[in-house]
């Protein structure tokens, strides 16, 4: 088959789904939007059968202001559309597009007699209703519902939908689209992602060679009050056990981040995304690492960065819902999971507490991080699952 998938994230699976479709002989085109600032994965490299392409060049996204970002992604969802229009795919596969950009995708798709994949990663509307009932933006209440009848309109024109958790399926009901939905948990490269060295090149390039470390990296909103990694490190802090909070993030997080360690005295480093690369490396140089996740965002995402830092082998705290499903991968791997609230910080530190005092079952809860990785993340059932649903949907269509 000829499959484009276009990512706009750019993130590291995604990519590594496209490479193994191509070494079982397909021709891909992956595509990811540069526009989208975040950690990316590996974008580059010779495989036989695939090709790297990217919209959003010349696109700096404004992302606070609302109505100017409605256009900037219009005229990424048009870009799109004339990337699709040259490539002239069998079939294609869409993964963690704004709405704008799906909608144009799915109109130009449909016109142009293509079938697609819709590879569901987070229910928007619900996004920005939980942002209008915190008041973060007024004009979120009818955001949420022009952009949900996008979304909805979209799925219902898909061949066929792949969600990453069964919570997904009842919002599919509701659309009249859950016949043609498969779950597909997500998952993180086992062998770009490896455990490290504490003491490692970056962590020494960056002072933390011997430093108690705190680490977070990956995207962080507003919306997931980041405050509360800064007083997570002053409760650590306040019991007698001091932590470099260390922060890998580009974003309207980083000023609120850096204001409130300042108010609170506590020890902060800020770093921009860093190259995927390296990514080992940097999960590798923090002794523990932290997830957050906002309570009503608990049933429609799933962090990547928590498959990630189970594979560096890392022992992992989330504050975030218990019923999702990285909550869920974390207690198998027998870390620990507290709500993302003010009033969870003094049993969470407690137990961070307890396994920076212990090397030994720190190392033990970062083996078990890794077994759990390798036992979930296997890449050749899943590719083999996608392999399935994107042939049954090219064939369904040339008939």
């Amino acid at each position: 088959m000829r499959i484009l998938v276009h990512d706009y994230s750019g993130h590291p699976f995604q990519a590594q789904l496209s490479r193994e479709l191509a070494r079982r002989g397909h021709d891909v085109v992956h595509s990811t939007c540069t526009a989208y600032v975040s950690g990316k994965g590996n974008l580059a490299g010779e495989v036989p059968g695939l090709r790297f392409v990217t919209i959003g060049d010349s696109t700096a996204l404004r992302k606070e202001a609302y109505f100017h970002r409605l256009r900037q992604e219009t005229l990424l969802g048009l870009e799109l559309a004339r990337q699709v229009r040259r490539e002239r795919p069998d079939v294609a596969l869409l993964s963690n597009l704004p709405i704008p950009v799906l909608v144009v995708a799915a109109a130009v798709l449909r016109r142009l007699r293509i079938p697609w994949v819709l590879w569901h990663q987070d229910v928007t509307a619900v996004a920005l209703k939980s942002f209008a009932a915190a008041d973060v933006a007024k004009s979120m209440g009818v955001a949420a519902r022009v952009f949900g009848a996008g979304e909805k309109w979209s799925a219902r024109r898909a061949s066929a939908i792949v969600v990453i958790a069964e919570s997904f399926v009842r919002i599919h009901r509701q659309w009249g689209t859950s016949r043609k939905v498969t779950v597909i948990p997500n998952w993180a490269p086992l062998d770009e992602i490896v455990p490290v060295a504490r003491t490692n090149a970056w962590s020494a390039e960056q002072g933390l060679s011997g430093v108690r470390t705190l680490l977070y990296s990956g995207t962080l909103g507003l919306k997931h009050n980041p405050v509360l990694l800064v007083r997570l490190a002053e409760r650590l802090r306040d019991r007698g056990t001091p932590v470099r909070l260390v922060v890998v993030n580009d974003g309207p997080a980083v000023p609120v981040l850096r204001e409130a360690a300042a108010a609170r005295g506590v020890d902060l480093t800020l770093l921009p995304f860093q190259p995927y690369e390296r990514l080992p490396e940097v999960l590798g140089a923090g002794d523990l690492l932290v997830v957050l996740l906002a309570a009503d965002a608990g049933e429609f995402s799933v962090p990547s960065k928590t498959l990630s830092y189970l594979c560096a082998g890392r022992p992992v705290l989330g504050l975030m819902p218990a019923d999702n499903l990285a909550s869920q991968l974390l207690h198998q791997a027998g870390s620990a999971v507290f709500p993302p609230e003010e009033s969870s910080l003094d049993d969470a530190s407690a137990w961070v507490q307890e396994i920076l005092s212990d090397p030994v079952r720190a190392e033990s809860l970062g083996k078990e991080s890794r077994a759990l990785a390798e036992r979930e993340f296997a890449l050749a059932d899943c590719a083999s699952r996608f392999e399935d649903i994107l042939r049954a949907v090219s064939r369904a269509t040339a008939r």
